[in-house]
């Protein structure tokens, strides 16, 4: 039992009785890093230029015959019929809803795949394709050369990737630009509850619920995001440019 007030000491590598051990372990965790940045250096390299764009977020378990998967087509044609690249996650379900629009449309669709146990399975649907072994990396992607966010209907892995760009605009490490929830009775009791709980009990500001958009129809989809960049360029300014090198 260690004597009152005084604590265990910290542990450090260099200090580990198995020299060999730590060396091999500080060299795993170095090169790691390596694969970290290539991952960035890619998505630098295939993105940067890629402007103006559309995240489009929802399920990978959503088939082909849902009316949720049709209208994700629907939105991601229209997008890219009117000059907006479509970036989606790269695998089945809406995602693969999204790049399907994009593709059969003028723009172009791009796909940020993540390799998975289970369920990503890339689709075919994609003129640009990147693959994450790091979730990080892949939504900093999703965030950086995007202009707008359309969020269909998903699980964990959507609601994870729509809070953290809500995050990112609320406490300004990215510039505002729409975030558009599409499907009403999915997202109603979400947005209800943001407001009476997290509003209410002071957790967010009200002004904060006005990031948030809720359009069902395709074409309303469209007509919000470019309403939105009416008085601005959807190229960011030097400024927005600067925040996003510290997301």
């Amino acid at each position: 039992m260690k004597e009152e007030g005084k604590k265990r000491p910290r542990p450090r590598l260099h200090k580990l009785g198995e020299l060999e051990r730590a060396t091999a372990k500080k060299a795993r965790e170095s090169w790691h890093m390596f694969t970290i940045m290539a991952e960035f250096v890619e998505a630098t390299e295939q993105l940067s230029e890629l402007r103006p764009a559309v995240s489009v977020f929802g399920s990978a378990r959503i088939t082909p015959e849902d009316p949720y998967y049709l209208k994700g087509v629907e939105i991601a044609r229209r997008l890219s019929d009117a000059g907006l690249a479509v970036i989606s996650g790269g695998g089945p379900g809406i995602m693969e809803a999204a790049n399907k629009g994009a593709f059969e449309g003028k723009s172009l669709s791009v796909g940020l795949n993540i390799q998975l146990p289970r369920e990503q399975v890339s689709n075919i649907w994609q003129d640009i394709s990147i693959s994450f072994r790091h979730f990080f990396a892949r939504k900093v992607a999703f965030v950086k050369y995007a202009d707008a966010y359309v969020v269909l209907p998903g699980g964990f892995g959507t609601l994870d990737e729509m809070t953290e760009v809500l995050t990112l605009i609320q406490t300004g490490k990215t510039r505002r630009i729409p975030v558009i929830l599409v499907g009403a009775a999915f997202w109603r009791g979400l947005l209800d509850w943001f407001q009476n709980t997290l509003v209410k009990s002071g957790m967010i500001s009200p002004e904060d619920m006005g990031i948030v958009q809720l359009i069902d129809e395709p074409a309303n989809v469209v007509e919000a995001i470019f309403a939105f960049y009416e008085e601005r360029d959807f190229e960011p300014s030097d400024e927005e440019r600067q925040k996003t090198l510290y997301l």
